[in-house]
């Protein structure tokens, strides 16, 4: 039975406990209560007061203003407070106000219009990223080889990270793998194999680097490890044969140089040897033709003065020269002598020459000289026919 239909009884919902007919409740009456509540929070009159039930009490009301108006001085002061941040030591502060890039700031602690009207994104830039590129690629002198290389970087510039490029990790990827290629490309294998990998390392990181400028990624990259290049298995032998024949050549040039560098300081010394040699030499025949010609000169003076003394003694002079490379003795024998005079000064001589020549320190003691005086020759009669 429906609560309006007749015999029903009163089921309004909108009845009051007693059952008689009422309307909906009055606005009035709600604010009224509303008011009597803040009032008795805030210190205000409670209903039933001196006042009256329905009246408002013009004190009351007052403080209950006061209190609504330090509830929004807290509220603000702490919505401020959220305005506070720190950034840390690897970070730098990116400030947006209302999603536009403002302003970017140092580590340590800092302060922004709060929520909704200025953001803050942190970014660290002392996080190093790293990724590797592997690829074979076509040498200028059209052999493949495989490359391997690892590539690190790091945020430059916070700003241009976040909103100049909307993705700045594949941006960097893939401008290293179209500047390896034109590096690699413009280089000739032997020189990627043996000693060009510092310098083809330094060109890549010198083009990745002008075009993330260019690209305003933000990043910079540091460093790139280019591994030892590989040619393919398929012709991995061949080229292990070109590369110890490479290794072979390279020895024997340095034990070329090794032995040069050996052999010319000897010659060199000896060179320098044979030229103070014959220096010397040079000045010991001038010295040798300035003294006899001085002596020559000296000789001459002497003969002008006495030319039969000088004569004589010159003569003299050249025959103990003449005489004393030989061991024959010469006896002035008046003629008509009989007697044989047998002395041999031959040997004495002989054996005074050995004994100077065989003497070494200390110096030997000098014999006495044998008396070659002789008596008066005794005279010798000759074959006696007699007998």
């Amino acid at each position: 039975m429906a609560w309006n239909e007749p015999g029903g009884g009163n089921k309004d919902p909108w009845s009051g406990k007693n059952g008689g007919d009422q309307g909906p409740p009055d606005l009035d009456e709600v604010v009224r209560k509303l008011q009597e509540k803040l009032g008795g929070l805030f210190g205000g009159n409670k209903p039933g007061g001196p006042t009256g039930g329905g009246g408002l009490n013009l004190p009351g009301a007052s403080l209950g203003a006061r209190g609504v108006g330090l509830v929004i001085a807290v509220l603000v002061l702490i919505w401020l407070a959220t305005g506070i941040y720190i950034v840390g030591p690897a970070e730098r502060g990116v400030v947006l106000r209302f999603g536009k890039y403002l302003d970017t700031t140092d580590p340590g602690p800092h302060w922004i219009i709060p929520f909704p009207i200025e953001t803050v994104e942190k970014v660290n830039v002392d996080e190093v990223s790293t990724f590797s590129h592997e690829a074979a690629m076509l040498t200028k002198d059209e052999n493949i080889v495989d490359v391997e290389l690892t590539i690190q970087s790091l945020i430059q510039d916070p700003a241009q990270y976040l909103f100049q490029d909307q993705n700045p990790g594949r941006s960097l990827k893939d401008a290293t793998e179209t500047v390896v290629r034109k590096t690699i490309g413009g280089s000739k294998l032997d020189f990627i194999l043996t000693d060009g990998r510092e310098s083809i390392e330094t060109t890549i990181i010198g083009r990745v680097q002008e075009l993330m400028d260019l690209y305003k990624t933000g990043l910079k990259v540091t460093s790139v490890n280019m591994q030892p290049a590989k040619p393919p298995e398929q012709v991995k032998e061949a080229f292990d044969d070109a590369i110890k024949a490479r290794e072979d050549k390279q020895r024997s040039e340095n034990q070329a140089e090794a032995y040069s560098n050996q052999i010319l300081p000897q010659a060199r010394g000896e060179a320098a040897r044979i030229t103070a040699d014959a220096k010397a030499y040079r000045d010991k025949v001038i010295a040798e033709s300035q003294g006899e010609a001085a002596r020559f000169t000296s000789v001459l003076t002497a003969y002008q003065k006495a030319p039969g003394v000088t004569r004589e003694r010159l003569y003299l002079d050249t025959m103990e020269q003449v005489f004393s490379g030989t061991n024959k003795v010469l006896l002035d024998v008046k003629k008509g002598g009989n007697s044989l005079l047998y002395l041999p000064l031959d040997q004495l001589m002989k054996q005074r020459q050995d004994a100077a020549s065989t003497a070494v320190s200390p110096p030997p003691t000098v014999a006495a000289e044998p008396d070659l005086r002789v008596a008066a020759p005794r005279p010798v009669e000759r074959d006696r026919r007699a007998r």
